[in-house]
């Protein structure tokens, strides 16, 4: 990779935000998705809405909106841009709950980064909310990870 492909950095190799002036407005949509695995137990309780802490896909739901809407905060050279949709759908199987995050925007530049915060805070809130049923006796969390985060599909239809 040389210099001239790195676009967040000029020629003295100063971090920059990426010029998007001058770009026709597209319409854009971006697909990303990700994995918690937990506990048997744990995955039936939040099926069957037993967490004590509350609705745990309900409020993994808003903070994966809400993370869409805030990703220009937490990403340095992202741009803030006009979020048209956001749609969230989980999957429980066994041992893992997935969740994909779907973004929609017209503008000037894509929202991949914004659909994959939105999958990394909304599988953190599930965390945070079942975590105290995934801790071990010394407070660890041998069976929880979260995997798989990756953009699966990103879209770009240009307006005339």
């Amino acid at each position: 990779m040389s210099d001239d492909d790195l676009t967040h950095t000029d020629d003295a190799g100063d971090v920059q935000m990426v010029n998007v002036g001058e770009k026709p407005d597209s319409a854009r949509r971006a697909v990303a998705r990700g994995t918690i695995h937990l506990t048997e137990s744990t995955v039936e309780a939040v099926r069957g809405n037993e967490v004590k802490k509350g609705d745990v896909l309900a409020t993994a739901r808003i903070g994966a909106v809400q993370a869409v809407k805030h990703t220009w905060e937490t990403i340095p050279m992202c741009h803030q841009i006009p979020i048209t949709n956001v749609d969230t759908d989980f999957e429980m199987d066994e041992e893992r709950i997935d969740l994909e995050v779907a973004v929609e925007t017209t503008g000037k530049t894509g929202c991949e980064m914004e659909a994959l915060e939105g999958v990394t805070t909304g599988l953190n809130v599930v965390w945070d909310m079942v975590k105290a049923a995934e801790k071990d006796a010394t407070g660890g969390y041998p069976n929880t990870r979260i995997t798989d985060v990756e953009v699966v599909t990103k879209d770009k239809t240009v307006l005339e």
